[in-house]
């Protein structure tokens, strides 16, 4: 197992290319997600590729009064979860290794995405996150990386990266991996107590609500559109919106503002509800946004969105997200 492991970007250049080389870049403590990671990266590199797992827990992405000292350290696990899921290596460098002259003075800015949801809950995270990712490419070189799609601003800042700064990347995005009970996989999911993590279910359960409005009402929209003009057109859209209505009362009272009105009031529902819980949900934000530059989606939006929402359970921070399709409608 200790065959995996390199330490310096000169153990790292030594080792044999044979195919196309996929990195996932992770800060250690990794469970089944990364995992995930590991093995798309395998099947993608193909039998004759090679597979680089990066572990390093990143200075320059924690703000003050985050949890830098008290991130999981599990390096011996880490080498055992990602030669099961098939690296072929694990770089594991210290600090001074990627930073050799202390706090790079010259960094990566992340501009005005970065400065959005997660930019501006913790500021300067994502200079800090693309700083360490353009250096990580510079030094595993990859033909392809890949990153999940729990961490969605994350991905589309390091897309948009790679392109402004044409780095010789293909950039991957993986689903994200959910527990039974619906709860994204993260390292942080450890420190919730039981209680804690009952209340934390709602941001996924906020996020299928919101889901759920959304294909409802385009559901109904698709049934009113195919219904003659009508008393029976009529009779059908009233029949399928009390339906609704004994469902979901809240949100359907909110659609008439829109469609992405209504999947955030779905979404919100459930999240007031959660703040009510002991211990309570305390939410940083809800958005329904752009991919491609996380900027909140009007009411006519049309094409992929994403969900997304941060809170606090306790003293543990989690963010997850689901991406969206809004059709055109008339």
């Amino acid at each position: 197992m200790t065959d995996l492991l390199l330490h310096t970007a000169e153990e790292l250049h030594r080792l044999p290319r044979t195919g196309r080389r996929a990195v996932v870049m992770t800060m250690g403590a990794l469970h089944e997600g990364h995992a995930t990671l590991i093995r798309t990266a395998r099947e993608q590199a193909g039998p004759g590729g090679q597979v680089v797992v990066t572990v390093f827990v990143n200075p320059l992405q924690f703000g003050a009064g985050e949890d830098l000292d008290r991130y999981p350290r599990t390096l011996d696990a880490d080498l055992a979860v990602a030669e099961g899921a098939g690296a072929d290596a694990v770089f594991a460098p210290a600090a001074d290794e990627v930073y050799p002259g202390g706090d790079p003075q010259v960094r990566i800015t992340a501009g005005p995405m970065g400065e959005r949801l997660e930019g501006a809950t913790r500021p300067g995270h994502f200079d800090g996150m693309l700083t360490v990712v353009a250096k990580l490419l510079h030094l595993t070189r990859p033909d392809l990386a890949l990153f999940g799609q729990k961490d969605a601003q994350q991905l589309a800042l390091i897309r948009r990266m790679v392109t402004d700064l044409n780095f010789p990347v293909e950039v991957v995005g993986v689903p994200t991996v959910r527990e039974e009970d619906g709860l994204a996989l993260s390292s942080r999911n450890r420190y919730l107590s039981a209680a804690e993590r009952h209340t934390a279910l709602a941001l996924s359960r906020a996020l299928f609500a919101g889901r759920d409005r959304l294909a409802a009402q385009a559901a109904l929209r698709a049934r009113a559109e195919a219904s003659p003009a009508s008393d029976e057109r009529a009779t059908a859209l009233a029949r399928l919106g009390e339906i609704r209505a004994s469902a979901d009362a809240h949100a359907v009272s909110a659609a008439g503002a829109g469609l992405p009105n209504a999947v955030r009031a779905a979404a919100l529902h459930v999240l007031e509800e959660a703040g009510r819980h002991e211990p309570p949900l305390v939410l940083d934000y809800l958005a329904l946004v752009d991919p491609l530059d996380f900027t909140e989606t009007g009411q006519d939006f049309t094409g992929q969105a994403v969900l997304a929402v941060a809170a606090k359970v306790g003293s543990t921070r989690l963010i997850d997200n689901i991406p969206l399709e809004f059709g055109a409608h008339s």
